[in-house]
């Protein structure tokens, strides 16, 4: 069954945002903080940007998690009001991932074609016709 969670931009302060979300919801971050110093290419980043976060994941309740990043403006982020999250969906096979993206991206704007990330997921991201940003996944 496909999950769909929250997935938070914030501008530097991912890590103490998470923090106080974990003091209150409890649980253990899953995989620890992943940072851009991981990331290909991270040697075009400043060095305070290298250790920005570039994902981390709380559980929340059950097969439930909220997840967020550090959105870089150097990367082109800017972030605001109306695009500090997405929702994005763990699809159960590489199909369904597919056909989940096709069906949003009619009238969209693609930021990142289903494809397969360097941290091993299949992985694509979008804005759809509403303004509505997705996140499709699927971790083989």
């Amino acid at each position: 069954m496909p999950t769909i969670n929250p997935y938070l931009n914030f501008q530097g302060n991912t890590e103490e945002a998470f923090k106080f979300y974990q003091s209150i919801f409890g649980g253990e971050l899953i995989g620890g903080v992943s940072r851009f110093i991981n990331a290909p290419e991270a040697e075009k980043l400043s060095e305070e940007e290298m250790n920005k976060v570039m994902h981390v994941a709380l559980p929340f309740g059950d097969n439930n998690m909220i997840m967020a990043t550090d959105a870089l403006e150097s990367m082109g982020q800017k972030v605001k009001a109306g695009n500090n999250f997405y929702l994005c969906i763990s699809a159960d096979s590489r199909e369904q991932a597919d056909q989940f993206f096709e069906g949003l991206s009619a009238g969209a704007e693609i930021e990142m074609e289903m494809q397969d990330a360097f941290w091993g997921d299949y992985f694509g991201m979008l804005t759809d016709k509403f303004g509505i940003q997705w996140m499709i996944t699927f971790a083989d």
